[in-house]
């Protein structure tokens, strides 16, 4: 009886943190079916970059701009989870499962993701996206997790850190470059290659993360963590604040005066994506060490919710892109079009297609919500379904 009260404390603990995990996972990840959603429906996604000043508004600019989390936040809690598994697996068993889902999420952005987006089997595009880039990461942690904690920390805050270093090298006709640093479409005979997610910051981010996942030891203690994530959080922000006020360094596009006060806030906030500056990794990383620090709670109901498609983040992912493009064929219809223009001959928001279709940012926010209630049941379903058949491997890659 006293070994079995004993135990009862390390066990609420690891569960409370994969909760908070997961919270946080499950929250990115209707965060960024917001964007998709814009892309597919919004009618200035034709047009013009929401994050465009000279053409957007603040709505629609924060309406882009709180996506920024959802990459970098899921890159980074991948390898937090990496590590969590750690304790469970030996140093071998994660190399293999690492290298073996790294290799299947590249598999998958070739054969399926991009089909996800086009519904168009013909499209002579090979869309380089954020799966491939975390299934880089995850072959690169393969190898990184061999080395000493201290070495896999440093390699990651030195790609993070360093790597704007690069930003005024360019290698023409270079593929091995665009995927390291430099985004760019490529015309190879009849097909084209766009490399959207150049790896070097992701790979960064990724072993960062894994880095963090000591705090998420059993024997970790939980106020310390929380002090720790608050400073880290703190410090991120703070970090990104002096860094961009300097205006030297951390991001390619500098932020400049604008004619109305509130855009040039906005410019101070307008970092780049890809590949994701320091700048970008640390506003969007710090908020979300925050969010960590002061989650590790009881859940709720809404955080119940979200912690389930926080368990299942994959599956939420391929569905909710096939879902959202398929509202499409209702919404050309609507609009005037013909459901077949959503069947991509190019990227959805320049296909010449669907030239004057699009709808209010007001009508792309209520269906985002429709999106993800009506995704909620499914991912209940498969997250049920995972964790009551745990003899089967093929489910931790999905």
């Amino acid at each position: 009886m006293s070994t079995a009260t004993m135990a009862l404390p390390n066990t609420a603990i690891k569960r409370t943190r994969i909760e908070s995990i997961d919270l946080l996972r499950g929250t990115v990840m209707i965060i960024m079916a917001l964007d998709h959603v814009r892309d597919y429906f919004h009618g200035s996604a034709y047009i013009f970059d929401p994050t465009d000043l000279s053409q957007t508004t603040v709505f629609l600019f924060f309406t882009r701009w709180i996506t920024h989390f959802c990459a970098p936040v899921f890159a980074f809690l991948a390898g937090t989870s990496a590590y969590i598994s750690s304790t469970r697996k030996t140093k071998k068993e994660l190399s293999f499962f690492l290298l073996t889902r790294g290799l299947w999420l590249v598999l998958l952005e070739f054969a399926f993701v991009t089909f996800e987006w086009t519904f168009n089997p013909a499209y002579k595009v090979f869309l380089v996206q954020v799966i491939w880039a975390l299934g880089v990461s995850m072959i690169v942690l393969s190898a990184l997790i061999y080395l000493p904690w201290r070495s896999i920390l440093l390699i990651g805050l030195a790609l993070i850190f360093g790597h704007n270093l690069l930003d005024g090298v360019h290698k023409e006709g270079s593929i091995f470059w665009a995927f390291l640093h430099d985004q760019r479409y490529f015309q190879l005979g009849a097909t084209g290659l766009f490399v959207g997610y150049p790896i070097l910051p992701w790979i960064g981010i990724m072993a960062t993360g894994y880095c963090l996942g000591k705090l998420y030891t059993p024997q970790f203690d939980a106020a310390k963590r929380k002090q720790t994530l608050i400073y880290l959080g703190l410090g991120a922000i703070a970090l990104f604040i002096i860094i961009r006020a300097i205006n030297i360094y951390g991001d390619p596009n500098a932020w400049s005066t604008q004619p109305k006060p509130v855009f040039t806030f906005l410019s101070f906030l307008n970092i780049t994506k890809y590949p994701p500056s320091l700048l970008y990794t640390l506003v969007t990383l710090g908020p979300a060490f925050l969010f960590l620090a002061f989650t590790e709670k009881p859940l709720n109901g809404l955080t119940e919710k979200l912690v389930v498609i926080g368990r299942v983040p994959m599956f939420f992912y391929l569905v909710h892109i096939a879902v959202i493009h398929a509202l499409g064929f209702i919404g050309a219809e609507i609009s005037g079009h013909h459901w077949t223009d959503m069947i991509l001959s190019n990227w959805v928001t320049a296909s010449p297609e669907l030239k004057n279709y699009g709808f209010s940012l007001g009508i792309v926010y209520l269906l985002w919500i429709v999106v993800i209630i009506g995704l909620y049941p499914l991912c209940k379903w498969y997250d049920t379904y995972k964790r009551n058949h745990r003899e089967k491997q093929w489910l931790s890659y999905l």
